[in-house]
């Protein structure tokens, strides 16, 4: 059966969602929108505000697999650079063991995704390390995971600029690696969209809800399944093809938020949400 859901956070959060909270982060309810605040981050302690689907799950139970359709109305609090940790919304895998207890795993994802200095994941060769972005990576199909035995290898040369040019483009490829940054000012309300499709997936943009969609990249598809999730908090994460690796918190004394007005997921096929 193709269920879909949208929530409108009209005074309170639907049974799907499952809060992680951490630190100085707080979801706050309006009478018609969430804020996900973090207030007072400091770099001695991981501060998080977070709602998601799939916690306690197994990844082969997370529960969204393409077609599908994701729309989410948001703004932020501060502009771009200025908004301190990481925040987005969309598909992941929790590769990380950020919940629930799992192995941990390469990416996968499909999603909006923000990163503040010193924040670098220079995972696209033609797009920078940090800042607001739509992006897909899948790092698990079966040639993706024969490059990552390679890549440990690779590394020294890729401090060479003229291997690195020739070298990291197939491989991100490979890893179905795929980011555009966004021209967009985050303090104002858009309409942010992803339809993930069984082979590509698009993401647009509607900067006011009067206007056509605006087409900001087209993508190969990671496969599924994904867990949703929405989140905003105070760690970067240093990591680049020629092997700087480096993860930390941040201090922002300065109250900030994500404030979502809605956000709906659609399936679009066969696929269901079981």
């Amino acid at each position: 059966m193709t269920k879909s859901i949208r929530e409108n956070f009209a005074g309170s959060i639907g049974p799907t969602w499952h809060r992680h909270l951490a630190g100085t982060g707080s979801l706050e309810l309006g009478r018609d929108t969430l804020h996900f605040i973090i207030d007072g981050a400091s770099s001695r302690r991981y501060s998080n505000a977070q709602l998601d689907d799939y916690q306690n799950l197994s990844r082969r139970h997370f529960l969204w697999r393409p077609p599908l359709r994701l729309e989410v109305r948001a703004r932020f609090s501060h502009p771009e650079e200025q908004l301190q940790g990481t925040a987005g919304f969309g598909f992941w895998n929790d590769p990380f063991l950020m919940t629930g207890l799992r192995l941990p795993t390469l990416p996968r994802a499909a999603w909006f995704f923000y990163s503040s200095p010193p924040s670098n994941m220079k995972l696209d060769h033609n797009t920078p390390g940090q800042g607001w972005k739509a992006a897909t990576i899948d790092a698990l199909h079966p040639v993706a995971l024969l490059w990552a035995l390679t890549v440990p290898l690779a590394v020294p040369l890729m401090n060479l600029p003229s291997v690195y040019r020739r070298l990291w483009p197939p491989i991100q490829q490979t890893f179905k690696i795929h980011e555009t940054m966004l021209d967009v000012d985050m303090t104002q309300w858009h309409i942010y969209v992803l339809e993930w499709g069984v082979e590509r997936s698009s993401f647009s943009l509607v900067k006011e809800e009067h206007l056509p969609p605006q087409p900001i990249l087209d993508a190969q598809s990671p496969k599924g399944p994904m867990g949703f999730v929405m989140w905003l908090d105070n760690q970067y994460l240093v990591a680049t093809p020629w092997g700087r690796l480096r993860w930390g918190l941040l201090t922002e004394p300065r109250r900030q938020w994500m404030e979502v007005d809605w956000a709906a997921i659609e399936s679009l096929g066969n696929s269901h949400h079981t």
